[in-house]
């Protein structure tokens, strides 16, 4: 039997609300010998999901907490398995202390992801769940939120199930025309294969396509500011941040290296990335710098050059343009210092770029058109909650589910016979279930719950 595990749930920062969860056969017999109720109810008998007051004592038998506690019973919750849960006061002190306790009691310390992981392993939810509610933790944007909650209710699942379903009546088929000859079963029918290969196709092609999406959703989209020294780059920066994170001065080449920083931009997680001034120096450390700045606009996806809105662009702008335009990248001019500017000048090297902005980074004057302006960048159009896949396994695997199914549609297409048509589906069928963790290696199941904090 499995044995029972116990962690802290919540922050490790003095709070209002601290938690401690157990999961176990023996979750609800240990949790009684550090909690005693007030009304004098012994734990083993108290309700399902009813919150108790009572007192929780410590290693030494002294009363450390007034807190609540409920109890839950298998197979009806999170992990499958009996779950405990105090809510104490939020001490980091307290709780340390408490959990010691329950270690004496009998219970371990529970690894990163355990509880969610015998989630997965109990049958309470599948693998794209089990990984939606990492996405949940680390959303940094309603659209992120929105999209893992619908994940956690299943849409991937029901999504890939509807595929997966489809596959395997066709193969049922097949198998059952061999195994059972002498039935009158229907024959095979190459064209109702091909509208299920077809239709597969795309459903599985819609989906890989939502990836590139997802992946700027959970991750942020690269964005190289750059320009040359002094423009305001680093001011920009902090503008959009809404704190001072770069270190702002009116020496040219302060910013010697890239600073990286994440934000919600017009509704788009933006990874933000300032960049050293752009010009000839003989300076080896800014040199590195750069480089760097170079190298970022080459892997960046959306493009920021920065210019000043009352200047003329002389060389060393131009050649920040000529960058911008030579990516392939989305671009947006932003020509900065309209405080300080007498007119304001859009230059001709900009006509290609996919937007311009006038702003001033000092005063705050024109960011929000410039958010609004990113926003409209990375506009796509909506999809299901849920229905968006956000990480490099599930593209894979519905990647090689759909070539799968493109191979097992062209043999059919050329005539081949129905046993070579149906190994592909077959494959298909096999990464699907990836997906969800109906065929996935046990090493990485590990790999993805070690990306969980404890306690969940």
């Amino acid at each position: 039997m499995p044995d029972t595990i116990a962690a802290i749930a919540t922050g490790g920062g003095v709070s209002a609300i601290g938690i401690i969860r157990l999961s176990g056969e023996d979750a609800i017999k240990t949790v009684s010998r550090v909690f005693k109720t007030q009304n004098g109810t012994p734990v083993e008998e108290l309700p399902d999901r009813k919150l108790v007051l009572g007192k929780l004592y410590d290693r030494k038998g002294r009363v450390i907490d007034s807190c609540l506690l409920t109890v839950s019973r298998a197979p009806g919750t999170y992990t499958g398995e009996n779950t405990a849960e105090l809510q104490c006061h939020g001490s980091p002190l307290v709780l340390a202390e408490g959990l010691l306790a329950l270690f004496e009691a009998g219970a371990r310390q529970a690894g990163p992801g355990e509880f969610t992981k015998r989630a997965f392993l109990n049958g309470r939810m599948d693998l794209s769940q089990a990984e939606a509610v990492v996405d949940i933790i680390d959303a940094e944007t309603a659209e992120a939120a929105v999209n893992a909650a619908g994940q956690l209710g299943g849409a991937v699942t029901r999504k890939t199930g509807g595929i997966y379903d489809a596959l395997k009546g066709v193969c049922a088929h097949f198998h059952a025309l061999i195994d059972y000859p002498d039935d009158e079963i229907e024959e095979f029918d190459t064209g109702e294969c091909l509208k299920t290969l077809s239709r597969a196709e795309e459903e599985l092609s819609a989906l890989s396509e939502t990836f590139s999406r997802g992946r700027f959703m959970r991750e942020g989209v690269p964005t190289a500011i750059i320009g040359k020294p002094n423009v305001g780059k680093s001011s920009l920066l902090n503008a959009l941040l809404g704190y001072e994170r770069a270190i702002v001065t009116a020496i040219p080449g302060t910013t010697r290296d890239t600073v990286e920083e994440r934000c919600s931009v017009g509704g788009v997680l933006l990874r933000l990335i300032d960049t050293a001034g752009l010009r000839d120096t003989t300076d080896e450390v800014e040199k590195i710098g750069i480089e760097r700045a170079l190298s970022a606009a080459k892997n960046a996806e959306l493009i920021i050059t920065v210019t000043e809105a009352g200047e003329e662009p002389d060389a060393e702008d131009a050649a920040v343009f000529e960058a911008a335009a030579a990516s392939g990248r989305k671009w947006l001019s932003v020509r900065n210092k309209t405080d300080i500017a007498e007119k304001l000048i859009s230059p001709r090297e900009t006509e290609n770029a996919d937007g311009e902005v006038f702003v001033s980074a000092k005063t705050g004057q024109g960011i929000d058109e410039l958010c609004e302006k990113t926003g409209e960048l990375f506009k796509v159009s909506p999809a299901p909650a849920g229905e968006i896949l956000t990480n490099v396994r599930q593209a894979d695997a519905v990647k090689r589910a759909l070539s799968s199914v493109r191979e097992a549609k062209q043999a059919a297409q050329e005539g081949f016979t129905p046993d070579a048509v149906l190994t592909d589906a077959e494959d298909a069928m096999r990464a699907l279930g990836e997906l969800t963790g109906q065929s996935v290696r046990e090493d990485v199941v590990r790999e993805i719950f070690s990306r969980f904090c404890v306690g969940k």
